[in-house]
């Protein structure tokens, strides 16, 4: 499987979705228990919802913090910005 992913080009994008399922542990539990990443677009960008537009804003000031944390892995392809959305219920 991780021959035709190579060969198919989407190994990187395979490899930098990862962060997803593994946001908890590295944005930490209190972060992670009003957060919610759902995907990443190619250019890098990591769509996250956040339940309060407090958190929102208090996270924008965290993202320099956050994008360290997140391509703290060498070899994956960087996430470059987050967009932070409300999330709606």
């Amino acid at each position: 499987l991780a021959g035709v992913l190579r060969d198919s080009g989407i190994a990187e994008r395979v490899d930098q979705a990862r962060l997803i399922p593994e946001w908890p542990t590295l944005v930490g539990p209190q972060i992670a228990a009003v957060t919610e990443p759902t995907s990443i677009a190619a250019d890098g960008t990591m769509f996250v919802r956040v339940a309060t537009n407090a958190w929102m804003n208090e996270l924008s000031l965290m993202e320099p913090e956050l994008l360290r944390a997140l391509n703290a892995t060498p070899g994956r392809a960087p996430v470059r910005k987050i967009r932070w959305l409300l999330k709606r219920d």
